[in-house]
């Protein structure tokens, strides 16, 4: 048909629609109203945008993250613990990151970048009609995206009208702002890339192990792919799908002139190689204790107006980087020592078996059988059973992680309470959790000093005597207490000083029997266990309620400290990135919790366990000739082992054991506290003495003693008065002065074993069902939430009720 013809007849068509419309008034009207409606839409629309303006994110500077300053740790010798960072990122300038990354964005995600001014209007209206056709697609800019990542919160997440204008709002604000390289560098360092890895630099160390300027063609459009769906096309969990992706991606960049045909055809026909390295964040040489002050520095700084993060904070801590480095070390090799005495107990024939009723009790509280008792279509629990007990992949991972030995160490100054060295157990990265504040476990015979501290409170004498026979002590209800050591009683008078060095059981509940539990409990909470319950009966003498180590170590600074208990202090003070000083924690008021002349009777007496006692490994094998005391613990079944020894310029303690209170080392040698957790000590304060870090001549004073010149200036008054002064007469009533002026020393037994071994004791009650993992993590607790915080910063953990297993130790 000619053009002119055809023009005709559509002229005749709206002629005709124009004459009905003028005979029907009302589609008239309502055909007005749609075309009004229509040009109002777009109005509105506007309108609506600019209301939403004052509701979008500031973006005053969208690189911020690149000039944040991380809070710093330091040690108390000026070294660097850790930064705290908010996400684990490097941020790299935009020259330092192969132009691939960038090609490979630019034609995937976005490429009209160079030409728009944050929105892509043909992207845009593109997604509109595909999305209306039922095939959702994303037309966002890489500003838009950019707009999202940095203000998460502002935006929102929902999939509205709402946020797609605030993102199209923001991203015309960041492209008004910032150059298009800015932009680019900025979206490049601070998106996600899982597993922990924000910016392109980390994800190239995690997923290829180089740095983002190394990046290939191939290895460049893997991560890029991933923008889509981080999870969906995970490299390291489906390989298929991510190079699937990586491939969509070389095709966009050959379609906009980033590759040659040639270059493609090769590229997309290789493998998917990936070198894969999960990129933890580095806590430094004191993970636990960094990480016990991380939730209080961030309640600290933002009450104060700071943010961690970002601010500059350097924060003191009483940490001494020498002493942590041989914490580390000492707790290092004695966990591998343990170690391997565990792996062979383990492997023996009735050991990690099918049969054993312990691992089958192990099977049944795992994730996995939990997760198939759920099933619907679950079989019956026999079954689930045994299939999982003939797993040998499961069960060789039940295994690694139940039987692997734990430690926990802590090392103060008795004098002002400050924290030296702490180690939350054997490596961070296996087990974050903490055996220095968190775990609480019973222990044992280092309980036994406050039995000895409340009785020579009330008078009695390291001289006085018990006898070592078989005890009976009624509990109540017709139970009946029988506290026995590794061997039978001598049936012979033993003094306390000896009951104490020999960790003899029956004397120590006779003495508990004379003092009383609440007495010994009420001592035990005022020297530094204020954090955990006590039960007040008689087998607490035994160390029966658990306890943290961070506890004890406290307490027994409370007896190095010749009664005065010092909270433990972790913070000296806090500066801002210029130096000068926010705030600064004083060491608090020593409190005098027990009298001056029991206390140092105790340490005295205290000093027999290592001279000749069940820690006498401290003088015989590490060669310690200082004026130490100290106390070792072990508990039933040999589950925990403890040390703990005291020198005048610091207290240092260990635990050994596993997390489930139920895992032993299967040795009665091993289990020992003098043979698990005391060569940790002991290593730890020979290195110290070797290198200084503590002085071996130092001595316990006490208080009445002026000076360490007074032995000498008694001799010189001695010897002038023998030439000057006449001869006095004898007294036949004379003896030896003791070596503690606090009492007499006695005579040591008649025979004496040549290694002091421990024992535990199990106090007979109605049957009690086996105890759960005695470890189990707690939340950190504020100093606001907790019953005492050591200082402002010291964070107690909370109470963790628990079926008590009573224990003890002793020495035959």
């Amino acid at each position: 048909m000619p053009l002119s013809e055809s023009l005709t007849t559509r002229w005749a068509a709206l002629r005709c629609a124009l004459a009905r419309l003028v005979r029907r008034p009302e589609r008239l009207m309502s055909l007005h109203s749609l075309l009004w409606f229509l040009a109002a839409l777009p109005l509105a629309l506007l309108l609506y945008a600019v209301a939403l303006v004052p509701f979008t994110p500031g973006i005053s500077d969208i690189r911020k993250a690149r000039t944040e300053l991380p809070a710093q740790l330091m040690s108390a010798d000026g070294k660097l613990l850790t930064e705290y960072r908010w996400a684990n990122r490097e941020w790299v300038p935009l020259e330092r990151i192969a132009p691939s990354v960038v090609n490979a964005l630019i034609a995937t995600e976005d490429h009209r970048f160079y030409q728009h001014w944050g929105m892509d209007w043909r992207r845009t209206a593109s997604s509109v009609v595909l999305t209306l056709r039922g095939d959702p697609q994303g037309g966002s800019t890489i500003t838009q995206q950019l707009a999202r990542n940095l203000f998460p919160e502002e935006i929102g997440r929902s999939r509205t009208l709402t946020r797609k204008l605030k993102e199209a709002i923001t991203a015309f604000k960041i492209e008004a702002a910032y150059s298009k390289p800015e932009i680019l560098e900025t979206y490049l360092n601070t998106v996600p890339f899982l597993y922990n890895a924000y910016g392109i630099e980390m994800a190239a160390r995690t997923y290829f192990d180089k740095s983002a300027d190394k990046l290939s063609v191939l290895e460049s459009a893997t991560l890029i792919g991933m923008l889509k769906g981080t999870a969906y096309y995970n490299p390291v969990l489906n390989p298929e799908r991510a190079q699937a992706r990586r491939n969509t991606v070389l095709s966009q960049m050959l379609k906009r002139g980033k590759l040659e045909q040639k270059q493609f055809n090769a590229l997309q026909k290789r493998p998917l190689r990936v070198n894969f390295e999960r990129q933890t964040e580095v806590m430094g040489p004191a993970p636990h204790f960094a990480m016990q002050l991380r939730k209080q520095l961030i309640a600290w700084a933002d009450s104060h107006g700071y943010s961690l993060y970002s601010d500059g904070l350097v924060i003191h801590t009483t940490i001494d980087s020498r002493l942590q480095a041989l914490a580390n070390q000492a707790v290092a090799r004695q966990g591998r020592q343990l170690q391997g005495v565990a792996d062979a107990a383990w492997a023996r024939r009735d050991g990690w078996t099918a049969r054993n009723p312990l691992v089958q009790s192990l099977v049944r509280e795992s994730p996995e059988y939990r997760t198939a008792m759920a099933r619907e279509d679950a079989p019956p629990p026999d079954e689930i059973l045994k299939d999982l007990l003939a797993d040998t992949a499961f069960m060789r991972k039940l295994r690694d992680e139940k039987t692997r030995v734990q430690a926990g160490f802590l090392a103060l100054d008795p004098h002002n309470g400050h924290v030296r060295a702490w180690v939350g157990s054997r490596d961070f990265a296996l087990d974050p959790f903490d055996h220095v504040q968190q775990a609480r476990r019973q222990p044992g015979s280092t309980f036994k000093p406050f039995v000895y501290g409340a009785a020579f409170a009330q008078g009695a004498l390291p001289s006085d005597t018990l006898m070592d026979q078989a005890v009976e002590i009624p509990l109540g209800g017709g139970n009946v207490w029988r506290p026995s050591d590794g061997g039978p009683p001598s049936n012979e008078p033993m003094t306390l000083r000896d009951g104490l060095a020999y960790s003899k059981n029956t004397i120590t509940a006779q003495l508990m029997q004379r003092v009383g539990p609440a007495k010994v409990a009420d001592l035990a909470r005022a020297m530094g266990v204020r954090q955990s319950r006590l039960d007040e009966v008689p087998a607490l003498a035994l160390g029966t309620s658990p306890v943290t180590l961070k506890e004890m170590v406290t307490a027994y600074g409370t007896i190095a400290n010749a009664g005065r208990y010092q909270a433990p202090v972790l913070i000296t003070r806090i500066e801002d990135r210029h130096g000068n000083v926010l705030q600064a924690f004083a060491d608090s008021a020593p409190e005098q919790v027990l009298p001056l002349e029991a206390a140092q009777t105790l340490r005295d007496a205290m000093r027999g366990v290592i001279d000749k006692g069940t820690g006498m490994a401290i003088r015989a094998r590490y060669g310690i000739e200082a004026d130490v005391a100290g106390k070792t613990g072990t508990t039933q079944d040999n589950a925990d082992g403890w040390f703990i020894l005291m020198h005048p310029q610091l207290v240092a303690g260990a635990w050994a054991g596993f997390n489930d209170g139920r895992i032993t080392l299967r040795s009665g040698y091993w289990g020992q506290g003098a043979h698990s957790a005391l060569p940790m000590v002991g290593d730890f304060v020979q290195q110290a003495l070797r290198t200084r870090a503590i002085d071996a001549r130092l001595r316990f004073v006490d208080e009445d003693e002026t000076s360490l010149l007074e032995p000498v200036l008694d001799r010189l008054r001695g010897w002038w008065q023998g030439v000057f002064a006449p001869p006095a007469a004898p007294d036949p009533v004379a003896q030896p002065l003791p070596p503690s002026r606090s009492a007499p020393e006695p005579a040591p037994l008649a025979s004496p074993p040549p290694e002091i071994t421990e024992s535990a004791e199990l106090l007979p009650l109605p049957s009690v069902s086996p105890q759960a993992p005695a470890t189990m993590p707690a939340p950190l607790i504020l100093p606001s939430e907790a019953p005492e915080a050591d200082n402002a910063f010291s964070g107690p953990a909370p109470v963790t009720p628990e079926v008590p297993k009573v224990s003890g130790d002793t020495a035959p």
